[in-house]
């Protein structure tokens, strides 16, 4: 059942307060800096497979940040809109696309009230989102019921093992400082049995599953999903959310 919206309120005021060092390569924002470029090939690749071309498929990036994604996305030739809740960073999105030339539909918003205004994409993102969403399952009810038949929706996120609790969290923001005390609860984490549940219970299939893994200084595919791991979803069960669930 459609439940009202996913956001945190103490998460937008997180990501606000990073908004002005988004773009920048070696800020607070750099591991996902290092980790878009092999993430939106595996998201790209998979549009490609599915649709014969990227060019024109049009794709609702949830939580889109400063643009990182849409923005790769768009440049590939999708058709992208994305949205997210804090609206600092929306402004720097709009900004940042302005000044590289890149078409992308931005917005202030939520999953949820894009779901209630009837429409609805080929594809649906949402990566690095879920571990901070106020309801996981009801979240992916929502990208469930934003895609068209036979769409797909991409995940991104952080398992939670103890491994990711040394690297992710304690290693990645009190040792390397590589982000900002406070960015991740590591009891928000989901399991990729968590997530495939979810998805099922959302009236989609789990496709594909993949590690992003750490390995010489760069993010690679892999099949190591005990950190950090990717996947795709397909339409087609019988529970897709539609507008009469919503209350």
């Amino acid at each position: 059942m459609f439940s009202g919206d996913s956001v945190r309120a103490g998460e937008v005021q997180k990501f606000e307060a990073l908004a002005a060092r988004w773009w920048d390569v070696s800020g607070p924002m750099k591991p996902l800096h290092m980790m878009n470029p092999v993430r939106a090939g595996w998201v790209l690749e998979r549009i490609r497979r599915r649709y014969g071309s990227v060019e024109g498929v049009r794709v609702l990036d949830v939580g889109c940040g400063a643009g990182l994604l849409s923005e790769a996305l768009a440049k590939a030739g999708c058709a992208v809109t994305g949205v997210d809740a804090a609206s600092e960073v929306v402004e720097v999105a709009r900004r940042h696309a302005g000044e590289a030339g890149v078409a992308v539909d931005y917005r202030v918003g939520t999953a949820e009230a894009i779901f209630l205004g009837g429409e609805r994409f080929e594809v649906v993102t949402a990566l690095e989102v879920i571990e901070h969403v106020a309801e996981p399952a009801a979240f992916v009810g929502t990208l469930a019921g934003l895609l068209e038949p036979a769409g797909v929706v991409f995940l991104s996120t952080i398992n939670r093992t103890r491994r990711s609790y040394v690297t992710a969290k304690v290693g990645a923001e009190y040792v390397l400082r590589l982000l900002p005390v406070g960015t991740h609860e590591w009891k928000q984490f989901v399991t990729p049995v968590e997530l495939g549940a979810m998805c099922r219970a959302a009236g989609l299939r789990l496709a594909d599953v993949a590690g992003l893994e750490f390995s010489a200084g760069r993010f690679v595919v892999g099949r190591d999903t005990g950190v950090n791991y990717i996947a795709v979803a397909e339409a087609g069960g019988s529970k897709v959310l539609s507008a009469d669930d919503a209350d």
